[in-house]
């Protein structure tokens, strides 16, 4: 079977991390590197997570309890989690499905006098342009944050940012992954200092918990290739267990309970060194590879559907369909050889307050409710990809 995506970091990588967790670098070298691997290395934190760094950015912002936060109408869950714990209301922008923009006109009618701030969301590897979202947000004195995790495609992204803070996720199925750790970049650097001193606070996670990560991720890495692959599958039936199951919940970030004591931590020196690896060897080759494959598998099955598809800025992190029955197909992709999946991410549709009823994000719930992930990726052999395309050309046909 052809595996729903590989991670994007190698072996030596790998053994960097490794050797870093069992001698560790001086702290100080280290965040030096990280702060000259970029421009604007002076508006930058790392964090142990995005989610650990938008905590304690809310922490800094301190806004009154029942204040509202407009999100994304899809955006990772945990982040809505995060506003709830801090005593605020997530409110939901619906999108356009096609350009996975937020749409202007929702954004001006979910705002309200209890409004304080806006998360925009980039999905799947586009970008959108923030000017549109800045221009209501600003003339509302609304702080907005922009969150970058799934569009990280150029060391341009970490410098002062258009939004009051980008935030850059390098988790496990992030492009150029150290397997955990975030970027929060700022426009205001005394708001990075007060940030900054907040994490100070917070414990340091332990190297022996990155090394273990380093080890668990290795595996993982290793089932990636398809023979192997196949065989994990198999076992997994045999098992009574959905492989799909399996993958996701050993690829969580933060699972079990708390969740909050979990991600308020400081990064490991091991994971920033592997962090600032990673960053000096960004290679742009590998985004334009990416892309080339997702425009090659674009142009071989035209009929379809997919969000995203008329997105102004796109370098293909995952490559999502439409369908309207997606468990059937991921199912009989699945008896083809093809790893489709519904869960590549945690994304979901944040729901309309109970008293906003109105603001419920149509566009959203409707492309989730149809959506699943292909296996497209440089990795994937042409022969593969044509096979891929023969496959659903077919079904394609059948429900015509």
């Amino acid at each position: 079977m052809i595996p729903r995506k590989r991670l994007d970091i190698g072996w030596i990588d790998v053994a960097h991390g490794i050797a870093a967790s069992l001698a560790p670098p001086r702290r100080e070298a280290v965040e030096t590197v990280l702060r000259e691997v970029a421009p604007g290395g002076d508006h930058r934190l790392a964090c142990l997570s995005v989610r650990s760094g938008f905590d304690a950015l809310l922490t800094v912002l301190d806004y009154p309890p029942g204040s509202e936060v407009l999100v994304s109408a899809i955006t990772i869950r945990d982040m809505v989690r995060i506003v709830e714990a801090h005593g605020l209301v997530p409110v939901p922008v619906d999108l356009d499905p096609r350009s996975l923009q937020v749409r202007p006109e929702s954004l001006q009618r979910a705002i309200g006098p209890r409004s304080r701030a806006v998360l925009v969301a980039h999905l799947f590897g586009s970008r959108m342009p923030l000017e549109p979202v800045l221009d209501v947000a600003r003339a509302h004195g609304l702080f907005v944050v922009e969150d970058g995790a799934q569009a990280f495609a150029s060391l341009d992204a970490l410098a002062p940012p258009q939004a009051d803070v980008s935030l850059w996720s390098f988790g496990p199925i992030k492009t150029t992954t150290a397997l955990a750790g975030g970027l929060l970049c700022f426009r205001d650097p005394r708001l990075l200092e007060q940030v900054r001193r907040h994490q100070d606070g917070w414990p340091e996670r332990s190297r022996w918990s990155f090394l273990f990560r380093l080890l668990k991720y290795s595996v993982l890495m290793a089932l990636t290739w398809p023979p192997l692959y196949t065989l994990f599958v198999a076992l997994c039936r045999l098992a009574g267990k959905s492989h799909d199951a399996v993958i996701s919940a050993n690829t969580r970030g933060f699972p079990g309970d708390g969740f909050l004591q979990q991600i308020r931590h400081r990064p490991s020196t091991p994971l920033l060194a592997l962090l600032a690896r990673r960053l000096q060897r960004f290679d742009p080759a590998a985004i334009a590879a990416r892309t080339a494959a997702a425009e090659q598998a674009m142009a071989a099955m035209p009929f379809l559907e997919r969000p995203g598809d008329r997105a102004a800025r796109h370098t293909h992190w995952v490559f999502p369909i439409l369908n309207e029955n997606p468990v059937a197909l991921v199912n009989t992709l699945w008896k083809q050889g093809f790893d489709a999946t519904r869960g590549a991410s945690s994304l979901h549709v944040v729901g309309p307050p109970a008293d906003r009823p109105e603001l419920a994000p149509v566009e959203a719930e409707r492309t989730m409710e149809r959506l699943l992930y292909l296996p497209v990726y440089p990795e994937v052999p042409q022969r593969t990809a044509g096979r891929l395309a023969t496959a659903l050309a077919k079904i394609a046909a059948n429900l015509a």
